[in-house]
C-alpha cells in the first residue's frame, strides 16, 4: 500500500513582498506544497505557534522544521536539483549587496514612501523619501540590467526573484511617474517579470484561512 507523503505548509499572504518572493521560488523550483492564505486582522494560532513573530512567510516542513524567513525558504526550494543555478547565480558579492540594500534601506523608504499614515514621526517628505529609494537602489539596478537581462546574467536567479516584488510595489505607488523615469532597463527587467506565468501562478488567489494545495505552475 503507498502512503501519502505530507507536504509543504506555507503560511503566506498575496500582496506581502516577502511572501511573494517565496512563493515564486517554490513554484520555480517545482516544489509541491499546501499554502495556508492567512488574513493580517485575525492570525491563526498555528501560525503564531510555530513564528511567534506572527509575520509571513513561514514554511512548516514535514519533517518538523519550520523556516520563517523568506530568503531561508528560498533557498531551500533552490539550492538542489534542476534549479541549483537559481541559487548559486544568487551568492555573488554583488547580489548579496543588492539584497541586503532591498531588505534593509530600501524597504525602510519604500514603507515610508508607501503607507506615510503609518510613520507620522517621519520628517522627510514623500518626494525625498522616493528619490533615496530611487538613489539607493533603483540606480543599481538600472546600471547592472543596461548589461544583462537579468541579475543572474544572461539567466534570471534566486535575487531577481527576492527584489522583484519589492520595486513591483514601489513602481506601484505612483505609475505613471515611475514611468516616466529615466530607467527603461529596469523598467523592462520589471515589465517581463509581471507578464511572466511565474508571477500568474504566484498571484493565485486561494480562500482565505484554509489549508490548500497551491496550483502548480504548468508547463
Amino acid at each position: 500500500m503507498s502512503t501519502v507523503r505530507p507536504l509543504p505548509l506555507l503560511y503566506s499572504y498575496r500582496r506581502c513582498p516577502f511572501a511573494m518572493r517565496a512563493r515564486m521560488a517554490m513554484l520555480q523550483a517545482s516544489r509541491d506544497f499546501q499554502a495556508f492564505e492567512i488574513i493580517l486582522r485575525d492570525k491563526p494560532a498555528a501560525l503564531l505557534a510555530l513564528s511567534p513573530k506572527g509575520t509571513v512567510p513561514v514554511l512548516q516542513l514535514p519533517d518538523g522544521r519550520v523556516l520563517d524567513e523568506s530568503w531561508d525558504i528560498m533557498e531551500w526550494a533552490l539550492k538542489s536539483g534542476d534549479h541549483e543555478s537559481w541559487w548559486r547565480l544568487a551568492q555573488s558579492t554583488e547580489n548579496l549587496g543588492l539584497l541586503q540594500c532591498n531588505d534593509g534601506d530600501f524597504k525602510q523608504y519604500l514603507d515610508r514612501y508607501k503607507y506615510p499614515e503609518r510613520y507620522p514621526e517621519e520628517v522627510r517628505s514623500r518626494d525625498t523619501l522616493r528619490s533615496q529609494a530611487v538613489v539607493t537602489l533603483l540606480v543599481p539596478l538600472e546600471e547592472r540590467l543596461r548589461s544583462q537581462p537579468y541579475l543572474g546574467g544572461v539567466f534570471p536567479c534566486a535575487t531577481d526573484l527576492a527584489i522583484f516584488p519589492f520595486v513591483r510595489q514601489f513602481a506601484a505607488v505612483e505609475p505613471q511617474w515611475f514611468a516616466e523615469q529615466k530607467l527603461p532597463a529596469l523598467q523592462a527587467w520589471l515589465a517581463t517579470w509581471l507578464g511572466s506565468r511565474l508571477f500568474a501562478a504566484c498571484m493565485t488567489k486561494l480562500p482565505p484561512q484554509s489549508v490548500v494545495a497551491f496550483p502548480a505552475l504548468l508547463a
